[in-house]
């Protein structure tokens, strides 16, 4: 049996609001499989990104467990928290989070600005990245250059550059056009099946969804199939 990459062991988290405690997540235990990818669906507000953000690390439960690639995340310091996320974790936003002022292989890179690898290795890991994602061509190109599914596919290029141990998606789509969204898509599913990632991917999109192994229902801090 493939062991858990993700582990949550009973997770709440609350949030305060006007003087009101919110109930983002209510006592929350699933796994995630290592290869798995599994996409997350819900209203806005149900907690999805909440999910996401505890098993990144960004945020701490305040209650139960959160277990990544059997790592306590609620147990590391912030500056430890840091440099787990950037061994372990690419992020893949809706609004793509380019740098504007960056091409495509200066954006690609930046994560590997903080490791120890030299110029060279750098350059040949943002070009493996490139190649996989199919802008090689592109590398020179400034975001505003770029069509809005080619701005993504750099996002994806940065978030794999430094060979994660899991991919967060968080609405890859959202701000594609459908032939842009079904490029993302193919592309995440090659990123699990050739490249054996997790990919946990928060979606509105029930055709992206589709595309997951796995899909989990948030509503109102609770966990279903």
């Amino acid at each position: 049996m493939t062991k858990a990459i993700v582990d949550l062991q009973n997770v709440s988290k609350i949030y305060r609001r006007d003087g009101k405690k919110v109930s983002a997540l209510d006592g929350i235990t699933f796994s995630i499989p290592d290869g798995e990818f599994v996409a997350l669906m819900g209203p806005s507000g149900s907690g999805k990104t909440t999910l996401l953000n505890l098993i990144a690390g960004i945020d701490k439960p305040d209650s139960g467990k959160v277990l990544v690639a059997e790592t306590d995340m609620g147990s590391l310091s912030e500056s430890r928290l840091a440099g787990w996320r950037a061994r372990h974790v690419g992020f893949v936003f809706q609004f793509y989070n380019l740098i504007p002022v960056l091409s495509a292989f200066e954006n690609v890179e930046m994560p590997l600005m903080l490791t120890r690898l030299s110029k060279q290795q750098r350059r040949e890991h943002v070009r493996a990245a490139l190649e996989v994602v199919g802008l090689i061509d592109r590398m020179h190109h400034k975001p505003r250059q770029l069509s809005g599914g080619q701005e993504q596919r750099v996002a994806i290029a940065r978030a794999i550059v430094s060979d994660p141990t899991i991919i967060l998606a968080d609405e890859p789509t959202g701000d594609l056009d459908k032939d842009s969204a079904n490029e993302i898509l193919t592309l995440l599913e090659r990123l699990n099946s050739e490249f054996k990632k997790t990919i946990i991917m928060v979606t509105h999109d029930p055709h992206a969804a589709e595309k997951a192994h796995v899909v989990h229902h948030v509503d109102k801090g609770l966990l279903s199939d």
